[in-house]
C-alpha cells in the first residue's frame, strides 16, 4: 500500500509535465564515434550538408564533447538535420522545443516535429506524440488517441510506449483503471528492455507484499539501475537500506545512493544525510557528513528539498562550529557545481544500451517530465 500511496502522491505533482525523449544519439551510432571527435572535420561535413555529421555536431554541442557545451548550437545543427528529413534529428528537435533547450519553448512546434518523425516511422516519436496528446501539449488533449499511439508503438517494439500505456491503465487515465492490464503492459515493456517499464513493474510487484514478488522486484530494479535509470538507482538503494542482507557487496546501498545523488537526484542526497545522521547501513554516524549531504540536497532540490531537511540542518548547525559550517557549505557548493545536471538516464551501458542514448540524458526542468509518472520519494517514516 505504501508503494501505491507513493505513486499517487507523485502523480499529483504532474501539473506541468514535459515529454521525455530517449534520444541524443543512438548507442549504435555513438560507437562509431572516436573517443575524441574530430570537430573541424565534423564541422566541415556538417556545413556541406552531411546529415550524419550535423547530428554528430549537434550531439557534441549538446553534451560538451570535444567543444564547449552550447545548447543553441546543438539545437541549430539538429534542426538542420531535421529539415533534411532525418527522423532521429526530428525527434531531438521536438524534444528541444518541448523542453526549451537552445530554443524558445514551443509545444506546438514540438508536436509538429514529432508528427513528422512518426510519419517517417519513428516509434519513439509516436510515443512522444502520444504523451503530447495525453497532456494536451501543443495539440488538443485526447487521452484515447494517446493510448492508441502508445499501443501502436509498443506493438512495433517500443518499450516506452508499453510503459506509458501501463501507466494509463494503472491510474485509469483516459481508459478504465485496470491493474492487471497495467501489469501486463509493464511486463511487455520490460521484455522490450525498457528500464522505465522494469522500474514500474518492480513497484507494482512490491505493492503485493509477497516474498517471491519482492525477489523479482529486486531483480528488475537492479536491471533498470544497471541500464542507467536514475530513479531505479534510488529505489534499489532504499530497498537495500531496509534489507541489508540483499546487498551483493558491502556498502552497495551507499554506493548506489551516491551514484544517484551525483546524477542530480536530491532525494538520494537526503537519504545519505539520514544514514550519516543515524549511523545506518554501515555508514558511521557523522554529524559533519550528515550536514554536508543535507546541504547538497537543498542545493540540488531547491525549496522542496530545503523544507524537507530544514529541521535537521538547524539541529546539526547547533552542534558545529561556524568555521566547520562555512567549510562544509563551501564543499557542498563545490560538489554541486560539478554535478549540476538533473539526469533521467546516465551511464548507459550493457545489453539494453541499443535502445537508449549512449550519453546521459538531462531531465528538463528538474523533475517535470513524464518519466516520473511513478515516483519513489523518501519513505514516510524517514521524513
Amino acid at each position: 500500500m505504501a508503494a501505491h500511496r507513493n505513486r499517487r502522491a507523485s502523480f499529483q505533482l504532474l501539473s506541468s509535465i514535459f515529454i521525455v525523449v530517449l534520444c541524443v544519439i543512438s548507442a549504435q551510432f555513438a560507437k562509431a564515434l572516436p573517443a575524441e571527435p574530430d570537430i573541424p572535420k565534423i564541422q566541415a561535413g556538417a556545413q556541406h550538408g552531411s546529415i550524419a555529421e550535423q547530428i554528430e555536431l549537434g550531439a557534441a554541442y549538446f553534451t560538451g564533447r570535444g567543444v564547449a557545451r552550447d545548447l543553441k548550437q546543438a539545437a541549430y545543427w539538429y534542426e538542420r538535420a531535421a529539415n533534411s528529413g532525418d527522423p532521429r534529428a526530428q525527434v531531438q528537435v521536438g524534444y528541444f522545443y518541448q523542453a526549451g533547450i537552445g530554443v524558445e519553448r514551443n509545444p506546438a512546434s514540438a508536436a509538429r516535429w514529432f508528427e513528422r518523425a512518426a510519419a517517417s516511422g519513428s516509434t519513439r516519436a509516436k510515443v512522444n506524440l502520444g504523451v503530447a496528446y495525453f497532456w494536451g501539449l501543443g495539440v488538443h488533449k485526447d487521452p484515447e488517441f494517446a493510448a492508441q499511439l502508445f499501443k501502436e508503438a509498443a506493438k512495433k517494439g517500443d518499450g516506452g510506449g508499453a510503459c506509458y500505456l501501463g501507466d494509463m491503465y494503472y491510474f485509469g487515465l483516459g481508459i478504465p483503471r485496470d491493474i492487471e492490464e497495467a501489469r501486463h503492459w509493464f511486463e511487455v515493456g520490460s521484455k522490450l528492455h525498457s528500464p522505465m517499464a522494469k522500474f514500474d513493474l518492480a513497484l507494482t510487484l512490491m505493492a503485493q507484499q509477497d516474498h517471491p514478488s519482492q525477489k523479482e522486484a529486486l531483480k528488475l530494479l537492479r536491471e533498470s539501475a544497471a541500464a542507467g535509470y536514475v530513479r531505479a538507482k534510488h529505489q534499489l538503494a532504499l530497498m537495500l537500506v531496509r534489507e541489508p542482507a540483499l546487498e551483493e557487496a558491502q556498502g552497495e546501498a551507499r554506493a548506489t545512493l551516491e551514484e544517484a545523488a551525483a546524477d542530480g537526484f536530491w532525494k538520494s542526497s537526503i537519504v545519505l544525510g539520514i544514514l550519516a545522521r543515524d549511523g545506518r547501513s554501515g555508514v558511521p554516524q557523522d554529524k559533519k557528513s550528515a550536514y554536508y549531504h543535507f546541504k547538497i540536497a537543498s542545493l540540488q532540490g531547491g525549496d522542496s528539498a530545503s523544507k524537507m531537511v530544514a529541521n535537521d540542518v538547524q539541529l546539526l548547525r547547533s552542534t558545529l562550529s561556524e568555521s566547520e559550517i562555512q567549510s562544509l557549505d563551501s564543499e557542498a557548493s563545490s560538489w554541486v557545481s560539478k554535478h549540476d545536471r538533473t539526469l533521467q538516464f546516465a551511464d548507459m551501458q550493457g545489453q539494453d544500451s541499443q535502445h537508449f542514448p549512449a550519453v546521459a540524458m538531462e531531465a528538463p526542468d528538474g523533475e517535470s517530465h513524464a518519466g516520473m509518472l511513478f515516483g519513489a520519494p523518501v519513505p514516510e517514516e524517514w521524513q
